[in-house]
């Protein structure tokens, strides 16, 4: 029950809403998410279900008082509820606002959303990895996937080669079948596809031998992917009709390949930044130099000022990620300059060290001083 939304909030109302304006919200959702509208969408069909769940609520006196008092515990069983709304599927859906629809799509809905109707193929999903400089550049990547073609042998109708159709019995060749259920508006009844023709109608009682009355046959094809600059792990690129086959003549689904993005020994992402860190000598550092930047563009001329101090911070504007659906727009690239301490010195590079310590502290150097006193302590 923690899922879901608060009826009043799905239907867009305030809570003190009255009948007309929980009827005029109601049927500008419908309309807007109703499956006719939408074939095959499974988003538009689950808002749709939902805002008929919070209409078939709020728009009963009796169950918005309960609602009101309780939330959504007020229909959940576990929870001492009277169960109901969670419980609805399509059929019941059209059943109770049949006349509501047939308003707006002309005539009664429960013909049109019959079992019949053409629907779009669900969409399938694969995975690439690219590297990070081909996520930064773009790339062109050819995958392998399983596709369903067409039957070569039936050609798609599913039946054996030279035998025909049959009518079914099991519907009387309507595609669908009704049903009496249980909903919380008491008994309904319903149509429902019918589990032996698929909803067609006929089915052919020989199957084709190829592909088993399916209709297709399940192939290894070689697709090519272009994979925009910018992206990042988990962006999907979609191509359009690859997915698994219609329904009644509706469109295949659409293939959809996620992309992974392996991580770069230099840079790290965030969003459209790059971060970077560049090591450099303290003598650069205390008397500034030129210094190359790698960017993902290729290195660049930076000026350290003399007397930067470590672990300083600096910003390449428009050197970061690209936006994929606008390369035009780029972020930009911090990089953390960082003083490396040389772990081994020579005799002569600890002598010149010295001297510099001196220099610096009036002719005096502290490290001078506690070395002395260090081999005073093992004579």
């Amino acid at each position: 029950m923690a899922d879901k939304r608060d009826y009043y909030e799905v239907l867009g109302v305030s809570k003190d809403a009255d009948d007309t304006a929980l009827k005029k919200a109601y049927r500008v959702l419908a309309k807007k998410y109703h499956p006719d509208a939408n074939p095959g969408d499974k988003d538009a069909e689950a808002k749709f279900k939902e805002a008929s769940e919070a209409y078939a609520v709020l728009s009963d006196p009796e169950k918005r008082k309960r609602y009101d008092q309780f939330g959504h515990a007020a229909f959940d069983p576990s929870q001492g509820g009277y169960g109901g709304p969670q419980d609805f599927d399509m059929d019941d859906i059209m059943s109770m606002f049949g006349g509501m629809f047939g308003d707006f799509f002309g005539g009664s809905s429960r013909r049109s959303y019959s079992s019949t109707a053409p629907y779009k193929g669900a969409n399938i999903q694969t995975s690439i990895r690219i590297t990070f400089d081909e996520a930064m550049k773009g790339v062109e990547k050819e995958i392998e996937v399983n596709v369903k073609e067409e039957c070569s042998t039936c050609h798609g109708t599913g039946g054996k080669p030279g035998s025909a159709k049959t009518t079914c019995t099991k519907c009387n060749g309507t595609g669908h079948i009704r049903i009496q259920k249980r909903t919380l508006f008491g008994i309904m009844e319903s149509n429902e596809q019918c589990s032996q023709c698929k909803g067609a109608g006929s089915y052919y009682k020989e199957k084709c031998a190829s592909c088993y009355g399916t209709g297709y046959q399940t192939v290894r094809k070689k697709i090519a992917v272009k994979i925009p600059a910018g992206v990042d792990s988990g962006n999907k690129v979609a191509i359009g009709g690859l997915g698994e086959p219609g329904g009644n003549g509706g469109p295949r689904g659409d293939l959809y390949v996620v992309v992974n993005v392996s991580s770069h020994p230099v840079f790290e992402r965030e969003d459209l930044n790059i971060f970077s860190t560049v090591p450099i000598s303290f003598a650069t550092a205390a008397l500034g130099a030129t210094i190359k930047i790698q960017t993902i563009d290729g290195y660049v001329d930076y000026d350290v000022k003399p007397g930067t101090q470590p672990n300083t911070k600096l910003r390449l504007r428009g050197k970061g990620v690209p936006y994929y659906k606008n390369p035009q727009v780029r972020g930009d690239q911090y990089v953390t300059l960082r003083v490396v301490v040389p772990e081994k010195l020579t005799k002569e590079q600890k002598d010149a060290l010295v001297e510099f310590d001196k220099a610096m502290n009036g002719g005096t150097s502290q490290v001078e001083e506690n070395t002395k006193k260090k081999k005073g302590l093992f004579k």
